[in-house]
């Protein structure tokens, strides 16, 4: 039988944390230079962010909140953030 390569190798917690952080500044960025306020686009992009998260973790079938970091917790981080940013406003 043959052996068939991982197609989605598993990530480490530090290539997650670095791919949070970017996100989360290109969203800033994108929320600074919007017309309809900071805090309101800023939700949105979280929500959009944390919707595309969990799909992502679903087609790579990660196992929520395990030993390392997936994109299940980077939706839960982006959830926090865009409640934050809702009470905010």
């Amino acid at each position: 039988m043959r052996h068939t390569p991982n197609i989605f190798p598993a990530l480490g917690s530090a290539q997650v944390l670095t791919r949070f952080f970017l996100r989360l500044i290109v969203f800033g960025i994108f929320a600074a230079l919007s017309s309809t306020g900071f805090a309101k686009t800023l939700e949105s992009l979280l929500t959009f962010g944390a919707i595309y998260c969990l799909a992502a973790a679903a087609l790579r079938r990660e196992q929520p909140f395990g030993r390392e970091l997936t994109h299940f917790d980077e939706a839960a981080a982006y959830t926090v953030i865009a409640c934050l940013a809702a009470w905010s406003s």
